[in-house]
């Protein structure tokens, strides 16, 4: 069974107000057993304090977020100016993944440079490896986008085979492959599991107003813009088979992510996930 838990991206802005130990306690009283750190400096307080959390109580850090290198979106550390932190920080934390949590822009817009990409993360997850942690990287919708035929998915494992996948299920249901496909075409891969819903919701009221007033393209953009991300169990993804899946596929832990909450405290969001997955037997 993979280990269920907690992307923390959606508890940085708790993390900031309120420290790193308060979150952790909260986050094991909602019944999750492990934390993706995302989004959140590694700094020694915080480093301390998730030390602590396995420690007192048995939350396991499954994943760090990182870049590969130095850039405009790389946020906290990177792989190729903190190589030896990273270790470091997984080798005390039990740590056997890191993650980066999307290619950059340019890598996106041809078969070049995804394929450049990709053997700058081969170099580094050989380098990783070396030390027991596997490299993944985090999907979006983009990557089911076909370069001559190949996506980039199917790019990154031919020229990047020592780089795992964290396999976001909404992303891919976005990007227009059924997720149970995707699943089965890179059993093996497929080592870390984002687990949210993908909801779509009526049409506001307010658009009705656009039609009233002859604004059609203001209408349609509306009109195909309804998707939202949402807790499990309230979208239309098929939990029962999907997890199950996942397991086959290789997946060894669950993180539960929610990009926008729509204003909900992020608390309550889990609390609906988790009570949802527990319904279902995770």
């Amino acid at each position: 069974m993979a280990v269920l838990g907690v992307q923390m991206m959606m508890l940085k802005n708790k993390v900031a107000d309120e420290g790193m130990w308060p979150v952790l306690e909260k986050v094991a009283d909602l019944g999750y057993r492990a934390v993706e750190v995302s989004q959140i400096p590694m700094t020694e307080e915080n480093t301390a304090a998730l030390e602590r959390g396995i420690a007192e109580l048995g939350v396991e850090v499954g994943a760090l977020s990182v870049a590969l290198k130095p850039g405009p979106f790389a946020t906290g550390d990177n792989l190729a100016e903190h190589s030896d932190k990273i270790v470091a920080d997984c080798k005390r934390l039990g740590c056997r993944f890191v993650r980066i949590g999307m290619m950059p822009f340019d890598a996106m817009a041809s078969k070049e440079a995804c394929e450049a990409w990709a053997a700058e993360c081969e170099a580094a997850a050989q380098v990783l490896a070396a030390h027991g942690i596997t490299l993944c990287y985090h999907n979006h919708h983009v990557d089911l986008a076909q370069f001559d035929g190949e996506r980039i998915f199917d790019i990154v494992r031919r020229v990047a085979p020592s780089v795992g996948f964290e396999v976001d299920l909404h992303w891919v249901q976005r990007g227009g492959m059924a997720p149970l496909d995707m699943l089965e075409q890179y059993s093996g891969a497929c080592k870390i599991i984002h687990v949210k819903d993908f909801r779509v919701v009526p049409l506001p009221p307010s658009t009705m107003d656009l039609l009233a007033n002859g604004d059609m393209a203001g209408f349609m953009n509306a009109f195909t813009n309804i998707a939202q991300f949402a807790e499990v169990g309230s979208g239309n993804m098929n939990w029962p088979k999907l997890l199950p899946a996942a397991l086959d596929a290789g997946a060894e832990y669950f993180f539960v992510e929610q990009d926008d909450t729509y204003g909900r405290d992020p608390y309550d969001c889990l609390k609906d996930s988790r009570n949802y997955l527990a319904s279902i037997g995770y």
